[in-house]
């Protein structure tokens, strides 16, 4: 599928799958606007994409905070003039056991997990339904390991499918996506169906 000239946002685009995602957007001829909430990785994906011939440029905020995702949405319209397609990727998976998690840690996981994905639709849906058109993939794993991964993860479907019949009459579509090794597959077929 061509993506020529869209602007796709992608948080957590680092590594895993936000990292695969960026690079195949990209190739595919979109602008790719990858956010992390630290350089190390994200500026190495960009500077990839960029080597290709492609136009990426990195964001680094926390979208687990209001403040941060705005940010990122605004600098991003700044930049390119709108937003094509969100990739919800941002994620954390602390391996503790629930009886040895503190309550910052399942505040954290929740926070990213579940918070910064809402605050990043409720920001790029505004911006889509001014345009009257957009597409949001939430990438969601079925598998992984800790009640707050895992309830995190239950809660951005759930999310995702509300999100889905609310934001359709604006010409905005939501799909969950699993984290899976055929991620970049689903996302392209996906987005061909549309």
């Amino acid at each position: 599928m061509d993506f020529k000239d869209k602007i796709v946002l992608i948080t957590g685009a680092g590594k895993g799958a936000g990292r695969a995602l960026a690079l195949a957007f990209a190739e595919r001829g979109a602008i790719v606007a990858a956010n992390d909430i630290s350089p190390v990785n994200v500026d190495l994906v960009v500077s990839e994409i960029v080597s290709r011939g492609g136009r990426a440029k990195t964001y680094i905020e926390d979208v687990a905070k209001r403040v941060g995702a705005q940010v990122l949405v605004n600098s991003v319209e700044e930049d390119f003039g709108g937003i094509d397609i969100l990739v919800n990727h941002a994620a954390v998976e602390p391996h503790t056991s629930l009886l040895e998690m503190d309550e910052w840690d399942w505040h954290r996981v929740l926070d990213v997990n579940l918070t910064g994905a809402f605050l990043m639709m409720q920001s790029v849906a505004r911006v889509m339904k001014g345009k009257g058109q957009g597409e949001i993939l939430n990438i969601v794993a079925e598998s992984g390991s800790g009640a707050a991964y895992l309830s995190s993860m239950a809660g951005l479907r759930v999310l995702s499918e509300s999100a889905a019949s609310e934001l359709i009459p604006y010409g905005i579509r939501v799909h969950a996506i699993q984290n899976s090794a055929g991620v970049v597959d689903v996302a392209m077929k996906t987005m061909e169906a549309q």
